[in-house]
C-alpha cells in the first residue's frame, strides 16, 4: 500500500520537475524536491522499489537543475 501511495507521489512530482526544467521556471522545484522527499520516505517503508526508484530520480533530477541555476530561477 505504501508502495502505492509513493508510486503515486512519484507520478504526481514528475511533471511539475519537468515543468521545472524549462528556463526561468526552475524555482518550481523547491516545490518538487519536498514533495520527492514525501515520496522517497513512503517508498523507503514499503517493501518494494518502485516508488522509492521514481521519487530518488525526481529528487536526482530537480536538486540538479535546481544546482545549475545557482539555486535562484
Amino acid at each position: 500500500m505504501l508502495n502505492l501511495i509513493s508510486l503515486i507521489v512519484g507520478v504526481v512530482t514528475l511533471p511539475i520537475m519537468l515543468v521545472g526544467l524549462v528556463p526561468l521556471l526552475g524555482w518550481i522545484n523547491y516545490l518538487v524536491i519536498p514533495m520527492a522527499i514525501v515520496g522517497l520516505v513512503l517508498g523507503v517503508l514499503s517493501s518494494s522499489n518502485t516508488g522509492r526508484n521514481l521519487n530518488i530520480v525526481v529528487l536526482i533530477i530537480g536538486a540538479v537543475r535546481l544546482s545549475l541555476g545557482g539555486f535562484i530561477f
